[in-house]
């Protein structure tokens, strides 16, 4: 299948994400916790420090800012994917510095099926939080929906990088061995 979706600008930004530096905003404990995520054993399960790193991207400084994003959250878990966009495009509008403002709107996109705009605001997700492992993936399973099985495995595997406890993303990985395709 062939789209018009920018799919090899947005690729190689994913293939130099190991390289690229976070923006310079974004909490500092990250760094230590993508540290102990990468560690073999750490004295906390993967769940928790995971758990954490989502706690920080989606937390902001500004509380008015957390209370529109709790709300995008409670509606899109609930299914008013209408209540939820214009909620995420204040965010996305008032703070543009803010990747999991992005990444949310990426979020709801791909469930609507709305990849263009998905590609764009992971781009964007990534521009400013190159470890986001969400966003990465997300770039993957547009990938997949598309046809583009190489570059979803890329991004798999990138994204298992910066989280190695994914084990759905090895799953994933392990369907699309290439000895696995042809035994479908």
């Amino acid at each position: 299948m062939t789209s018009s979706l920018p799919f090899d600008s947005l690729f190689q930004l994913v293939v130099d994400l190991p390289s690229r530096r976070p923006a310079p905003g974004l909490p500092r404990r990250l760094a230590v916790l993508f540290r102990e995520l990468s560690q073999p054993r750490s004295g906390r399960s993967a769940e928790e420090i995971e758990d954490q790193i989502w706690a920080l991207w989606v937390s902001h400084e500004d509380r008015a800012a957390e209370e529109i994003m709790a709300a995008a959250i409670e509606a899109m878990g609930a299914g008013s994917l209408h209540e939820a966009g214009p909620l995420l495009d204040e965010l996305v509008a008032r703070y543009p510095d803010w990747p999991e403002a992005w990444n949310k709107r990426a979020t709801l996109a791909s469930i609507e099926q709305r990849d263009a705009d998905s590609l764009e605001d992971i781009k964007r997700t990534l521009e400013l939080e190159p470890r986001h492992f969400g966003a990465i993936s997300g770039f993957g399973q547009i990938c997949l929906r598309h046809g583009h099985l190489n570059e979803a495995r890329a991004a798999f595997q990138i994204a298992l990088a910066f989280d190695p406890h994914l084990e759905a993303l090895r799953e994933i990985l392990d369907d699309l061995a290439p000895q696995n395709l042809m035994l479908h």
